[in-house]
């Protein structure tokens, strides 16, 4: 049985959904160009660290990091804008689905590994100024096979910087298993260079916080870096339409996928909720697609 979760958390997690589902749409229709990295079943692990990254921290996201944005910020006219080159958009359009950039404390790359020894430096400064900060950023488990994540780790460490590795192991990296591109375990990685490293086995919110909550403070408090693994599901293709996944294995991820339990024991709550997503999101993309191109100009 799930335990209570607040509509604010549920719509959250719920307008990412409907963000992510309406990309696929129209890229399905034509309407979207290059590509797009969707987190369908990852959802709430960007939302359940809503309450422990504040807004002086600075958040690294990756290629599939629709939902590290929207979790931080209730701006989906701005991503959708932005994905389509659109008014509006975050970054005038020039960084699209990938590279989105905002007020000096969000940024995400679609380069593999390229965010860890950046953050890493934007630790070290932090640390030097004596700021109450923290650098977080998300990588998945097929991140670890990039030799960027070692060394930044490793200074990370030696210096003691305020850097949190947000680690989405969702068991697949691109099409290809975990098990036959990753040797020995995450944890095992990190504890070698001295890194804390926290596993989270749940996708229930709150249990989640009581759990990061208190780690995330000590690196706050000059414990060091630390490592959060997240065990979860990519119910989504990598890209677009690209799952090879047979069938079977696809129904037995929606079968885990933490909207399937809120239908089944919070259906009210949850189909109150869904339906005012669907609406929000709907009504974004209809005024989106009307609205001309962006323009940048630099800075």
């Amino acid at each position: 049985m799930r335990v209570a979760i607040s509509d604010d958390d549920l719509a959250r997690l719920l307008l990412i959904r409907a963000f992510e589902q309406a990309l696929l749409e129209l890229f399905t229709k034509g309407l979207l160009n290059g590509t797009t990295h969707t987190c369908l079943g990852q959802e709430y692990v960007p939302v359940s660290l809503r309450t422990s990254l504040g807004e002086g921290d600075f958040i690294f996201s990756n290629h599939r990091g629709h939902g590290h944005y929207l979790a931080r910020y209730d701006d989906p006219e701005g991503l959708l804008a932005e994905i389509m080159g659109r008014v509006g958009a975050v970054c005038g359009g020039v960084g699209g689905s990938q590279h989105i950039y905002r007020g000096g404390r969000f940024l995400s790359t679609g380069v593999q590994g390229e965010s860890i020894p950046v953050a890493a430096g934007v630790a070290l400064h932090f640390k030097r100024r004596g700021l109450p900060s923290i650098a977080a950023a998300y990588i998945g488990d097929g991140t670890w096979g990039e030799g960027s994540v070692y060394e930044g780790l490793n200074m990370a460490c030696l210096w003691g910087l305020p850097l949190v590795v947000l680690v989405e192991n969702n068991g697949i990296a691109q099409s290809t298993a975990s098990s036959l591109q990753l040797s020995g375990t995450i944890r095992a990685r990190a504890e070698a260079f001295g890194a804390r490293h926290l596993s989270i086995t749940t996708d229930e919110l709150e249990e989640i916080r009581l759990q990061v909550d208190p780690a995330i403070a000590a690196t706050r408090g000059g414990a060091g870096p630390l490592v959060i693994e997240f065990f979860t599901n990519r119910i989504g293709p990598h890209s677009k339409g690209d799952d090879t996944r047979a069938p079977e294995i696809l129904e037995a991820l929606r079968r885990r996928d933490w909207l399937f339990d809120y239908r089944a024991t919070h259906g009210e709550q949850a189909a109150r909720l869904e339906r005012e997503a669907s609406a929000r999101v709907a009504a974004i993309v209809a005024d989106v697609r009307e609205r001309g191109p962006s323009s940048w100009e630099g800075p």
